[in-house]
């Protein structure tokens, strides 16, 4: 490299470092100016022999970063600072404690926070796969700023990447467009969302976004003629009213207009909302929601509205932040323009996300404020027991929602995201009142627990102490935070019924001469075809092992060490007694099944992780062999997930004892008084069955009944069934295998 070109670049460092002061969103102190420089020095220098793969000096990426920390996303010294060093520990000899001496402990923390992201990709050698974004989540826990920088490194890197080869670019684009772009809509980052997205489909799909450039470029003019003439309209009338105002015409992201074309299978020229006016207004704090519904009334007196599609953001604020109101009217030439109006304090809400929260609320210090961004992501990772692939698709399904806003009885309002049930309602309020929920009324009338919430909505929830969720339940919600406590209790419950079926199983053993010890709790195991210690306690709890089946197993032990006594004494060469530690697992209890519809399908075990019945896993749908059953913990599981996310399907285990069956009883008898009264008691007191529905009738002294009840498994409904046979006037109790 020639010395003009060292000198050239100097004076470019120089420029970009001017820039990086005078582009900061907040105002800086001469402190913080000699913060910054210091960050920029210390980096300029361990970074001097470095070069990226364009040919151009390396510093220039972090300065990059750094600019985007400062000005698009709003923060202030101390993250513009740990942006500039960002790479220092990970790729020069300069050490964390380095830095902790050289500044402060809350720049070390960020670098730290940084470089593990950093280091965690490089040791699994695989890009941002699941088990990875999970680890860079649970840095939230340190300083949440430490992901606001690793969304500008991403940022900055995706606006670089020209001179990488394609297959890089697809992998870190793929890798954008399935994380980091909803974890900057999630952050209230909706400029940095739109860029992530364009240039993750620029590279993904770089014909069509090509296509969508030249078609955006050919149709400016045109737009920018219409927009002219809507906004001229309103300008003569929001003048008159002494408004303080700019409009602002904005196209419509490249992504979402790729998005919409999909979404309704139209061409570009079909999409008609390819952008949106903006009404801007200045406004004191007092005055703001006043005159946002003026203007409203303005741009509604020249345009007729859609009222199915108003948004108000402004009296309930998305969680993220954002407010505005969004007017969607019958524009000239019969088309729809969506207006969106937002005073100059919400816009900059919508640009810069919480940083801009803070400058509005004066006296709040940048750590303390961004306790709120913490809040926000750190429920997600309340349960970190459930495994990377779920744990990713929760927490991307929760990313991506839309929201909902309902109330309580109180009229309180809570913001869900769409597609919850009142289930989730229950569970967002308060575990406790999720575990316990008996049933939920919404807009006073009662419905079932999966029953999906819309906006505007008002929910009761009726709970009772002696309710217990159900496996069931799992498929009522949506929400990661009521699945995770759902997965918990039934967790504990399971536990407790085989703390009960052991001392049961103790003593029933006793009677049959047997001590309960480790041998006999594997032989047991076998000898059900179960695969763990905790199946084989839980059954017994549950009452589905009875004393017939623990005497077979007695006998058969007896007979076992009486064969094998007779073969000692005979010394017949064949000595060894039957192996009874190799019997195979029954298909009877183990059933595999997929998606949410539970569907059979043919299935191979992949050899990488052999995965056994009970095992938590996946399938994977091959090219040439059809689906692949693949442990969830399985070595190669996160590079699936990540890299072929449309390939996976939801599989699982069926185990017969852990299911709840439906099974329709019809009772026949004799019609005395008080018999509907001692049936339910049997039925829900004494053996604790839920009964789902019941239609009883007495004709002539006859009486006739149909009780549909939920049970856990066969043995259990014979034991119902005989129970029900001994109430005084019962004559018959069969089961009815249809409805």
């Amino acid at each position: 490299m020639t010395e003009i070109n060292l000198e050239e670049e100097k004076k470019a460092l120089t420029r970009e470092y001017k820039e990086l002061l005078r582009i900061s969103y907040q105002t800086l102190t001469p402190e913080d100016k000699k913060l910054i420089r210091k960050a920029f020095d210390v980096a300029v220098d361990a970074h001097k022999d470095q070069r990226r793969k364009s040919g151009e000096a390396y510093i220039f990426h972090p300065i990059g970063v750094a600019k985007i920390v400062a000005s698009e996303i709003g923060l202030g010294p101390t993250a513009i600072a740990a942006a500039l060093l960002h790479d220092v520990v990970e790729d020069t000899p300069i050490t964390i404690e380095d830095i902790e001496k050289q500044f402060n402990p809350k720049i070390a923390q960020l670098v730290e926070g940084l470089t593990k992201i950093s280091q965690v990709k490089k040791d699994m050698n695989i890009s941002m796969q699941a088990e990875n974004f999970r680890k860079m989540l649970l840095t939230l826990n340190d300083d949440v700023r430490v992901i606001l920088i690793k969304i500008a490194d991403r940022l900055h890197n995706m606006q670089t990447m020209d001179s990488m080869p394609d297959y890089k670019q697809v992998k870190i684009a793929s890798e954008t467009l399935y994380i980091y772009a909803p974890l900057a809509h999630r952050l209230g980052l909706y400029n940095i969302k739109t860029k992530l997205e364009d240039l993750g489909l620029k590279y993904t799909e770089p014909i069509v976004f090509n296509d969508i450039v030249s078609k955006i470029k050919d149709t400016k003019e045109e737009q920018d003629e219409y927009i002219k003439l809507v906004s001229d309209v309103l300008k003569k009338t929001l003048n008159e009213e002494g408004i303080d105002y700019i409009i602002k015409g904005r196209p419509k992201s490249i992504y979402s207009i790729r998005r919409k074309m999909q979404a309704q299978n139209v061409t570009f020229d079909e999409v008609y909302d390819k952008f949106a006016l903006r009404i801007i207004y200045k406004s004191n704090p007092h005055d703001e929601k006043f005159l946002a519904w003026k203007i409203y009334s303005i741009v509604t007196d020249h345009y007729r509205p859609s009222p199915s599609r108003l948004r108000d953001w402004i009296s309930s604020p998305k969680s993220t932040g954002y407010e505005a109101l969004h007017i969607t009217v019958m524009g000239p030439k019969g088309r729809w323009v969506e207006i969106q109006v937002r005073s100059e304090r919400m816009d900059e809400i919508a640009e810069k996300g919480y940083a801009a929260h803070y400058k509005y609320k004066q006296g709040v210090a940048e750590e303390n404020g961004l306790d709120v961004w913490l809040n926000l992501l750190k429920e997600a990772l309340e349960n970190s027991e459930t495994n990377a692939v779920d744990f990713v698709e929760d927490f991307k399904m929760n990313l991506y929602a839309k929201e909902i806003f309902v109330f309580t009885p109180k009229g309180e309002i809570k913001s869900l995201p769409k597609g919850a049930t009142s289930l989730d309602f229950a569970f967002s309020i308060h575990s406790e009142i999720g575990i316990k929920t008996r049933g939920t009324r919404v807009n006073g009338k009662l419905v079932q627990l999966n029953h999906e919430l819309k906006s505007g909505d008002q929910i009761e929830v009726i709970t009772s102490p002696n309710q217990k969720p159900t496996i069931n339940w799992l498929d009522y919600v949506t929400t990661s935070r009521a699945k995770n406590k759902i997965r918990n209790v039934l967790n504990e419950d399971t536990k407790k019924i085989a703390e009960e079926g052991k001392e049961l199983l103790t003593r029933k053993l006793k009677h049959l001469k047997i001590i309960l010890s480790e041998a006999v709790i594997n032989e047991l195991v076998n000898f059900f075809k179960l695969k763990t210690s905790l199946d084989l306690f839980y059954r017994m709890g549950i009452g589905a092992i009875e004393n017939q089946q623990l005497k077979d197993y007695a006998a058969q032990k007896s007979n076992t060490l009486i064969n094998f006594f007779k073969n000692k004494i005979k010394r017949s060469p064949s000595s060894a007694p039957e192996d009874i530690h190799k019997q195979e697992l029954s298909s009877n209890y183990d059933l595999l099944v997929f998606g949410k519809e539970q569907d059979r399908l043919d299935y191979k075990l992949s050899s990488c992780c052999n995965p056994i019945p009970g095992d938590d896993v996946f399938g994977f749908v091959t090219i040439n062999e059809g689906i692949k059953i693949h442990k969830k913990d399985c070595p190669n599981a996160i590079a699936m997930q990540s890299n072929y996310a449309y390939r996976i399907m939801q599989a699982k285990w069926i185990d017969s004892s852990q299911q709840e069956f439906k099974a329709i009883l019809k009772i026949t008898g004799m019609d005395t008084l008080g018999l509907t009264n001692e049936l339910t008691k049997v039925i829900s007191n004494q053996m604790h069955v839920n009964i789902q529905s019941i239609s009883l009738s007495g004709d002539a002294g006859i009486f006739n009944g149909q009780v549909t009840v939920v049970v856990q498994n066969n043995t259990f409904l014979k034991k119902l069934m005989d129970n029900i046979k001994k109430i005084d006037g019962i004559e018959k109790v069969t089961r009815v295998y249809k409805n």
